[in-house]
């Protein structure tokens, strides 16, 4: 069975940056591979085009430009914001990520870059955001999605994880 819409995909996978650095993997430290929904953005789109039509077995080396990963870098979103806008009680650390509430409601990631005395420098880019990605890609198991599947818009992944992979 092909990779294609709606299909329980499961891979193994290392993303690493031009220089060599692995920025994640599904294997290392007791890692299992990945299962999404194909076709339902559960995934870096580079990567999902890059899987559409393979079967089972298959392996990959694709390079994901950043407008098909995580973006590019955004120089409107680094900002300063006052040191009052966190908690008093909470420290604020160089390169710690942190979640804010925005007025709409949703939710925002950003980064710590700089610590002033009475700012925050801060980046709301993804971490990824200008990388162009190296991916290798192996295709362990594809499978129809169940209809519960379908409206949840994820798979089962405890089912996923109780099924033998092939070797």
């Amino acid at each position: 069975m092909k990779v294609s819409q709606d299909r329980v995909v499961t891979i193994d996978y290392v993303i690493r940056l031009a220089d060599g650095t692995v920025v994640e993997t599904s294997g290392g430290d007791g890692g299992r591979p990945l299962c999404y929904l194909h076709g339902r953005a559960q995934i870096v789109p580079g990567i999902e085009q890059a899987l559409e039509g393979a079967e089972p077995g298959a392996s990959l080396d694709v390079v994901v430009p950043p407008g098909e990963a995580f973006g590019d870098h955004d120089p409107a979103g680094v900002m300063a914001v006052p040191r009052g806008a966190f908690p008093d009680r909470e420290g604020i650390d160089e390169g710690a990520t942190y979640s804010a509430t925005r007025p709409d409601g949703r939710t925002v990631l950003f980064r710590v870059i700089e610590v002033r005395d009475r700012m925050v420098l801060i980046d709301t880019n993804h971490p990824l955001a200008g990388e162009t990605l190296h991916v290798l890609v192996a295709v362990r198991r594809v499978r129809p999605a169940t209809d519960d599947e379908l409206r949840a818009g994820h798979p089962d992944t405890i089912e996923e994880q109780e099924l033998p992979l092939p070797s």
